[in-house]
């Protein structure tokens, strides 16, 4: 008994002042009628069983479910929404949203005004979105479990996790699975989205708008694209793994001053990296590897830095179609290249040649793609012969000056690397979806 007591004074000591622990039995309407009647800072437990109904949550309260407490608004609006500051919904599984996507029906909402929400450790399934922080301040959403809808138009499902409006937003350690984007950033700020994992969606991180903020840590497994930073500013993207995803791991578009480092873009994808109209940003340490492209630069991007990269296996390392020379290297150190036959005599970890990964041909065959009929003929060959042995004759492109000798390693973790291997070969079959991510103006 006597070892008991600290533990009993500390689950006292958590509750605020006059709070209590109020049991919530299932049934219809018994939990908002609790909610109703309880004061703020009171822990309702909810035994386990269905709830039926929507609920508001309008004071300062703590929602914990027991084993098998299911909360189900029965395809009527949003399943539980939070009004107030402080509220914790903790241990639930919450279902039965309606699919209204004008009023954004939710499994949980929490509005302007409900600042400090903590939502964690639940069990979000069949809402349109899982979770909507729609204007709430520093809410934490962690350690949830969200699985969306399958409806066959891609673009017509909810979002995992939506972030409108919601600065301070903590997101982290969720896993999300089907529904249309893992999380979606519109105009935000100053969020952290850190180890989560996303599989099966149109994009694992969709940013639209949202600043000073950083994505680190995550794991995009088989979506359409992994993370794609668009028309914000000041992003931190690092530490992420891209693995099987189709169209591009990682876009910026409109995207500047972004940091983006040790990320990983591995297996399949159309374009590792995608950089449009995107400007200043530091692209460092990252590595792309076995995608169609590994960089697609393009639409007058300007002052990016990329060094320390490997490329590796891409079937075009970088496709850019321009008439300037455009440096690739930063106080001495470049990228490495997989198909570089480099030397490095003096062993400083630095090729004794420079490297140019295209070349003219290139740049035909981008502009006219039925030339790519005449790449077996001697005449093309003797001009890519030509260019080899007299760079004068090349045309503007990509230049790294000190190309290095080893690539950088980032390792995939077992139980990633199973995931990686269930979806390869997914995006050769016809007729996944219509879902198009190299149209922009969708997105």
């Amino acid at each position: 008994m006597m070892a008991r007591l600290p533990l009993i004074l500390g689950l006292l000591l958590a509750l605020p002042a006059g709070a209590e622990e109020l049991r919530v039995v299932p049934g219809a309407g018994t939990l908002q009628t609790a909610i109703a009647g309880a004061s703020p800072g009171d822990v309702l437990i909810l035994e386990g069983g269905a709830y039926l109904g929507a609920v508001t949550i309008d004071r300062s309260l703590t929602l914990e479910g027991r084993r098998g407490a299911e909360i189900d608004a029965l395809g009527q609006g949003t399943v539980i929404t939070i009004t107030a500051d402080d509220v914790v919904v903790r241990g639930l599984t919450v279902t039965g949203s309606g699919e209204n996507g004008e009023a954004l029906d939710a499994g949980i909402k929490i509005v302007k005004g409900a600042d400090r929400a903590l939502i964690e450790g639940n069990r979000l399934v069949e809402n349109l979105h899982g979770v909507d922080v729609h204007g709430g301040l520093d809410a934490v959403v962690r350690g949830n479990s969200i699985t969306g809808t399958q409806n066959p138009r891609m673009n017509d499902r909810g979002n995992g996790i939506y972030v409108w409006n919601s600065p301070g937003t903590l997101v982290e350690d969720n896993e999300v699975r089907y529904g249309r984007d893992g999380i979606f950033s519109n105009a935000s700020r100053d969020g952290t989205y850190r180890n989560n994992l996303f599989r099966d969606l149109r994009f694992a991180v969709h940013y639209m708008y949202t600043n000073n903020s950083e994505v680190s840590g995550n794991v995009s497994i088989g979506n359409h694209l992994g993370f794609a930073l668009m028309f914000s500013d000041r992003i931190v993207l690092k530490d992420n793994l891209s693995l099987g995803d189709r169209g591009q791991g990682v876009m910026l578009n409109y995207a500047n001053n972004a940091d983006v480092a040790g990320n990983l873009v591995r297996g399949g994808a159309e374009k590792c990296l995608f950089i449009y109209n995107a400007h200043k940003n530091l692209i460092w340490n990252n590595r792309f590897e076995g995608c169609d492209i590994g960089i697609h630069f393009t639409a007058g991007s300007e002052r990016n830095v990329l060094t320390e990269n490997a490329f590796i296996g891409n079937r075009t390392q970088v496709k850019y179609v321009g008439t300037r020379n455009i440096e690739w290297s930063f106080e001495g150190k470049g990228n490495f290249w997989s198909d570089h036959p480099a030397f490095d005599l003096d062993g400083d970890g630095i090729a004794d040649s420079q490297f140019r990964p295209n070349d003219l041909m290139d740049h035909i065959l981008w502009s006219q793609p039925a030339a790519s009929l005449l790449l077996g003929a001697p005449a093309v060959q003797l001009i890519r012969w030509s260019q080899a042995n007299f760079p004068a004759t090349l045309p503007g492109g990509v230049i790294d000056s000190h190309p290095l000798m080893t690539p950088n390693v980032i390792p995939v973790p077992a139980d990633l690397a199973a995931m990686e291997a269930e979806v390869a070969g997914r995006w050769d079959e016809e007729g996944y979806d219509d879902i198009d991510v190299d149209d922009i103006a969708a997105h």
